[in-house]
């Protein structure tokens, strides 16, 4: 939801124009998060009589390729002067409070002499009350949102600070420290020139550094306001090196500031993850990372400098013709990056080295809950019977919103599970602090390095299954899936009963490769079924068992990018109330693997074809008996073990939604009202 991207050069000439393309660029990197609505905001002509640049905004409405002609339009931007220090912000809005329009869009500024101006992803719970009291005062308002109280909020504490002198990082921990809900913002000032603040409560937010210099050290050390002096670290430079010190002769640097690592991997593979509350401000080409208390376990605080390992390749649509449609072929590869050095085959062994330190505290637990939302909640369900079945104990598995609205009695022997692409889901981070106040062992599983779910837990699996840019999850999906059969595997490795079973589902996890390719080899034929599909207005999908979280999972992928409704229901419960809907114009896809349910679904089938109905069929491609019934669509799919059928009877489904929203003319990569990463409840 939302995108943030900000960009200081610090001794470094820049051409205004190379400027801007550097901005919009890490905005188009941001697209997939889902938006609305562009902004910018950038250093225009010098004002003589405040000796400082104006800050000049432009927004618009719609993509940000309609903010890149905005842009062109001005006629009072001198896009080929040079400035050596500069900062630059973009934002890509998804509207929550008031309609999308220019008005709305970020950033926000505190008066019409733009002297603060704001971006911000997240919710600002309170900021009525902000908004009461700054009127009182004399602000004016032009905007719906709840973010243009903060750069009034600011200029408010500015104005107001009598004769103490305020460093920007000083004036906006003030400030935000009467914010309530989630956000991150990066905010630039006229009072303040080439310096920027960036924070962050809830919401992600990372700086990336790049210098022609090395970094001396690896860690950022945290400044507690109880605790500044006059010399306080920095991350400064001593000629030839960039390094943290109190001071340091000038050399060029440059900081990026994004709220996704897909931003800034073109620029640098250097970043700094932010912690909630973390106030971070660049002043003189110097980076310092401020908290306005120190925790009892902060002694030696500091922040990790890392290298990621994103590729930009890895960001981009190659040959195809959306990133959905990519993500959903690079299955083969992705799920042996997920199974690489954890699987090996010929001595039956699985290994998590995440979890590897906990596995005896996690098999002497009372129960083990798996908390996500959407996809990543499918995946937990899809995998509960084998867990369950694996490690003999109590599998719970829960939406995360749900599960916090009804106040979940959590014990101290439970170990929670916390199932995130993003790592930074809003509602399952949230879930993760209730299990975790309340003395549960939190376990991630997480797309993600550095993000705040895998921070904040004990362990965890990383799913290692590559960017995944497409708004509809598909490659997460199977990953998750098969890190959480590797997690059953593993909790009974060490009992003979179990030993057939494993050596059986460990071969099919090598075979999983070459059948999902097989099962890709669909897509001509599922094309021509989404042409005869396109003019319907409804889809039912039935099954049991292993299956019926891939009725769930198919459904939400069909809702998500083709907009037409459909459900996902179990087919035990056919008779009451979903066979109501079924005639002969009502679609109906039915998942029928010859595992334990297989009698049952034949049964749904004919139930189905009793009263008219016209079911499409997912099946085994050996399974001549079922293909009899006289069904027009089959989709015959490799036989496997039943419980990794559900990563191979998804696949269609997926490629079924991608064809119908592509055949309706949609974007299938940023579905309308729908983002990427949801960091808001």
């Amino acid at each position: 939801m939302c995108g943030i991207f900000a960009y200081l050069n610090f001794l470094l000439p820049r051409e205004r124009k190379y400027i801007l393309k550097l901005l919009l660029d890490g905005l188009r990197r941001l697209e997939y998060r889902g938006y609305d609505s562009a902004g910018v905001a950038i250093d225009g002509d010098m004002d003589a009589s405040r000796g400082s640049r104006k800050i000049q905004l432009v927004k618009q409405r719609g993509k940000v390729q309609a903010l890149s002609e905005e842009i062109d339009k001005q006629q009072d931007i001198a896009f080929d002067e040079q400035l050596s220090t500069h900062v630059g912000i973009a934002h890509t809005r998804w509207a929550t409070h008031g309609e999308p329009s220019p008005v709305n869009s970020h950033p926000h500024r505190s008066d019409s002499e733009n002297d603060f101006v704001v971006i911000h992803n997240g919710i600002i719970t309170n900021y009525r009350d902000i908004k009461q009291l700054l009127q009182s005062k004399g602000f004016r308002f032009e905007s719906e949102t709840d973010t243009e109280c903060i750069p009034k909020l600011l200029k408010y504490v500015y104005d107001n600070r009598g004769d103490e002198e305020l460093a920007f990082w000083q004036l906006v921990q003030r400030a935000v420290a009467q914010l309530e809900g989630s956000f991150a913002l990066a905010i630039k000032s006229r009072h303040f020139p080439g310096e920027v603040v960036c924070t962050r409560r809830g919401s992600p937010l990372l700086v990336g550094v790049r210098s022609a210099s090395e970094l001396k050290s690896d860690r950022v050390p945290v400044v507690y306001s109880c605790d500044v002096s006059d010399e306080h670290i920095q991350l400064g430079r001593h000629p030839g090196i960039t390094t943290y010190a109190p001071d340091g002769e000038q050399t060029p640097i440059e900081y990026f500031f994004a709220s996704d690592p897909s931003a800034v991997i073109e620029h640098t593979n250097r970043v700094i993850y932010l912690e909630d509350d973390d106030v971070a401000a660049v002043s003189d080409g110097c980076l310092s990372i401020h908290r306005h208390q120190r925790n009892e376990d902060d002694e030696a605080a500091s922040r990790i400098v890392l290298t990621l390992k994103l590729e930009l390749r890895q960001i981009m649509k190659g040959n195809f013709k959306s990133f959905m449609q990519k993500e959903i072929f690079e299955q083969p590869d992705s799920v042996v990056n997920t199974m690489r050095g954890r699987l090996n085959v010929e001595e039956g062994i699985v290994m998590l080295g995440g979890l590897r330190d906990h596995l005896s505290e996690i098999r002497r637990s009372r129960r083990l809950l798996f908390i996500a939302c959407g996809t990543s909640y499918h995946s937990a369900l899809a995998t509960r019977q084998l867990l369950e079945e694996l490690t003999e104990l109590p599998v719970m598995v829960e939406q995360a919103s749900d599960f916090l609205d009804r106040n979940t009695p959590i014990f101290r022997d439970d170990v929670c599970f916390f199932v995130s692409q993003s790592g930074e889901t809003a509602d399952t981070l949230m879930a993760l602090r209730y299990c975790k106040s309340r003395g549960a062992m939190c376990v991630g599983v997480t797309n993600t390095v550095g993000s705040t779910i895998s921070r904040e837990t004990v362990c965890g699996v990383h799913i290692n299954a590559g960017p995944e840019i497409g708004v509809a999850s598909t490659k997460a999906y199977t990953s998750q899936f098969i890190s959480l059969v590797m997690f059953g595997l593993v909790m009974c490795e060490d009992r003979l009963s179990f030993q057939t079973r494993r050596r059986a589902i460990i071969n099919d996890l090598r075979r999983l490769p070459d059948l999902i390719r097989k099962v890709l080899t669909l897509d001509g034929k599922i094309q021509e079924l989404a042409k005869e599909m396109l003019e319907e207005k409804s889809l039912l999908l039935m099954g049991r068992g292993y299956n019926f979280a891939t009725c769930l999972e198919g459904a939400l992928k069909v809702k998500e990018v083709s907009y037409m409704h459909s459900e996902g229901i179990m087919a035990g419960e056919l008779k009451h109330g979903p066979l109501a809907l079924v005639d002969s114009k009502m679609p109906v896809i039915m998942i029928c693997m010859r595992d334990g349910t297989y009698i049952k679904c034949q049964n749904a089938l004919q139930q189905v074809m009793a009263r008219d109905g016209r079911p499409i069929l997912i099946c085994q491609d050996d399974d001549a008996d079922i293909q009899r019934h006289g069904c027009r669509w089959i989709l015959a799919v490799p036989p496997i073990v039943d419980c990794l059928a559900g990563i191979l009877t998804v696949i269609p489904l997926q490629l079924l939604s991608f064809h119908l929203a592509q055949l309706r003319g949609f974007d299938v990569d940023c579905p309308r009202n729908l983002a990427k990463s949801v960091t808001v409840e």
